[in-house]
């Protein structure tokens, strides 16, 4: 299994690796050595030292990127992908193979978005691939109609046109993934997922991180024009088999998360705010400041995750209002990184101030926990408006960074009290969202639908395996 080096990437491959692993395979999680330093200091994870999981088992394998670690380049991922692309696939081949040598010969390459070229490698070794899409099935529709030109989107000449797409709300020119209007800044991201999109007959199977219940309509009408798609999530959750269990001495991420639990454990049940922008997103320090007043005078509880930011982005760290904390006492808390899952499951967080980010909403679905939305970009946006519109669990507080917005303090405030007030918006909210966790935990079960499509998709690698066995042996 193969991820491109980000945290919102890695999460969802190893999240896989886990279930696989219990079902009986042996699986090497592989990414480059940029994130396999971070990875190994904060989980004092070995390399090649298999840890038993289920009836498999989980080892993980970093490659060089040709690139030094203080490589100035690396801040442009137009030239990291293209670099990235030339010494993966030297590297990845070379890997394989060695597998085979050593007597445990690959028999299915997985890949996740903005390194397609994995499927190549495995294409010319004769392996079967896969891909992990790690974004909802409507942003996958989104992006597979734009990539062939099936519905208009927004142009430069017609900026604000709204998006039809088949079995999905009509979407604002604002509600896409914004790496799709002509005016985004960031237009190499758009060219880096489309690359998957290049190659997408080679995959026998895309697997996404949702869940039937949560998108069967535009899983079925997807799976009818495009490739089979299998719903399996939510990967964080595990299936509920008797062999498995949580192994939270497996993880990747890139910081050690700090112990929230004693914080938690002091504020009554549905009163926290819980606050984080996941691993990438970096707000402007006047927006930090507004969101802290807007804390400060709705008087709520809140955990608030601020992530510094990575050394070579040369960004400098968040600070808040001078005196704010004195101010805010014992009922807000401030940490660099969070164990999230933990955070969202445990009863006393009320709602969750996020970007929208999939691995993040999937997480506040399936923990039954509304979310304020506080979208950026990318997906994050499109994220948001099924949240809030479809979904029914979510209060929108922005319409994206390329609205060019600072939200002001009170609309911050306004928006916390009415999540957490208890009046009818909150509890509107918390209803869907408990219905939520419900279908979530029910696709999990013995028979549920991502139950069957995990256990279909292992059926395939080993039915599989034992067919290129006797095609060797013959």
């Amino acid at each position: 299994m193969v991820s491109y080096p980000g945290q919102g990437h890695v999460n969802p491959l190893l999240r896989l690796a886990k279930r696989l692993a219990y079902s009986g395979l042996f699986i090497t999680v592989c990414a480059p050595e940029i994130v396999g330093q971070s990875i190994r200091r904060a989980n004092n994870i070995a390399d090649d030292e298999p840890t038993p999981l289920g009836r498999g088992s989980i080892r993980f394998e970093f490659f060089d990127d040709g690139w030094s670690l203080d490589e100035p380049n690396r801040s442009n991922v137009d030239l990291y992908l293209s670099q990235l692309e030339v010494s993966g696939k030297e590297n990845l081949s070379r890997m394989i193979r060695d597998h085979g040598e050593k007597g445990r010969p690959v028999s299915c390459v997985i890949n996740n978005p903005f390194i397609p070229w994995v499927s190549d490698v495995a294409e010319s070794l004769g392996i079967p691939s896969a891909m992990l899409w790690v974004q909802s099935c409507a942003s996958f529709s989104a992006y597979y109609h734009y990539h062939h030109n099936l519905v208009p989107f927004p142009s430069e000449n017609e900026p604000e046109i709204d998006v039809q797409l088949p079995s999905m709300p009509l979407l604002r020119y604002d509600e896409i993934p914004s790496f799709l209007h002509p005016k985004t800044s960031y237009p190499f991201v758009r060219r880096a997922i489309l690359g998957q999109f290049d190659k997408l007959e080679k995959p026998f199977c895309i697997l996404i991180d949702t869940f039937e219940e949560l998108e069967h309509e535009i899983i079925d009408y997807m799976s009818n024009i495009c490739r089979p798609i299998k719903s399996i999530g939510p990967l964080f959750k595990d299936l509920e088999t008797p062999e498995m269990s949580s192994n939270a001495t497996i993880r990747v991420d890139f910081l050690t998360a700090d112990d929230c639990t004693e914080f938690l454990d002091s504020k009554p049940s549905g009163t926290v705010v819980y606050i984080s922008f996941g691993s990438v997103v970096y707000l402007k320090q006047e927006q930090v400041d507004e969101i802290a007043y807007g804390l400060l005078s709705s008087g709520v509880s809140f955990l608030w995750v601020m992530k510094p930011p990575a050394p070579e982005t040369g960004l400098l760290p968040h600070v808040l209002p001078e005196g704010l904390m004195e101010k805010v006492g014992d009922r807000g808390k401030i940490v660099q990184w969070s164990p999230q899952e933990e955070v969202l499951a445990h009863c006393s967080t009320a709602c969750f101030l996020t970007h929208c980010g999939w691995n993040s909403t999937m997480e506040a679905l399936a923990s039954g926990v509304p979310v304020v939305a506080f979208p950026q970009w990318g997906d994050q946006v499109t994220d948001a408006k099924y949240l809030v519109d479809v979904f029914k669990v979510g209060i929108r507080l922005s319409r994206g960074d390329d609205a060019g917005v600072i939200v002001p303090r009170e609309e911050v405030e306004r928006c916390l009290r009415e999540a957490t007030d208890g009046g009818p918006k909150a509890a509107e909210m918390r209803e869907n969202a408990l219905k939520w966790k419900k279908a979530a935990a029910d696709a999990l079960t013995l028979g549920g639908s991502s139950y069957r499509n995990m256990q279909d998709f292992v059926d395939d690698i080993v039915r599989i395996k034992l067919s290129r066995d006797q095609t060797i042996n013959s």
